[in-house]
């Protein structure tokens, strides 16, 4: 299991970057919410889903991250430099928490695909398969993965998964937060 944090301080690709997160805790979302603006990166990042590549990283883009308090998800919100969605990427996590005020998750593997035309792809089925077989995850970890990923699947699929419809609302949050540091 890998620990990830919000700030992707790690992430060589990143030359240029802006970073701000804040709590929020409403009736319909609780938790944090981060936004890493990639104003220069070294080379664009692309993915293949079938027939369909799409950039989910390059001059520019942003990604909003959602960490949702006693949660086992997590949802990225990548945008274009045009503040266009390209996706929602859901991580399938074992626990969320905060360290040294960055908030982070226990990725367990799965991950759910959204794309802006409705489109819902999981991948990611053969690391789950293997961090069980090689004793990285339990299998309490491997049974929480599989529930959860069910569960917010068929929730997108009802059109009941309400976090991707602040996904916009969050960010405008944030970039208004961004600028206010700019600003001091």
């Amino acid at each position: 299991m890998f620990r990830r944090y919000g700030n992707r301080s790690d992430w060589k690709r990143i030359i240029q970057r802006e970073y701000t997160q804040s709590y929020v805790e409403k009736k319909e979302f609780t938790g944090y919410i981060t936004l890493l603006n990639m104003k220069k990166v070294t080379e664009p990042l692309w993915v293949q889903y079938g027939e369909k590549r799409i950039c989910i990283v390059d001059d520019n883009y942003m990604w909003l991250q959602h960490f949702p308090i006693g949660k086992n998800y997590s949802v990225t919100t990548m945008f274009d430099a045009s503040g266009k969605i390209v996706q929602w990427y859901i991580d399938i996590c074992y626990e969320i928490g905060i360290e040294n005020n960055v908030p982070w998750w226990d990725d367990l593997f799965l991950d759910i695909i959204v794309l802006p035309t409705g489109e819902v792809i999981q991948q990611d089925e053969d690391e789950l398969e293997e961090a069980l077989e090689s004793g990285s995850i339990n299998h309490n970890m491997y049974d929480v993965a599989w529930e959860e990923a069910t569960r917010i699947t068929t929730c997108i699929k009802e059109d009941q998964f309400k976090l991707l419809g602040f996904s916009k609302i969050h960010k405008e949050l944030l970039e208004e937060h961004l600028q206010e540091v700019k600003n001091e």
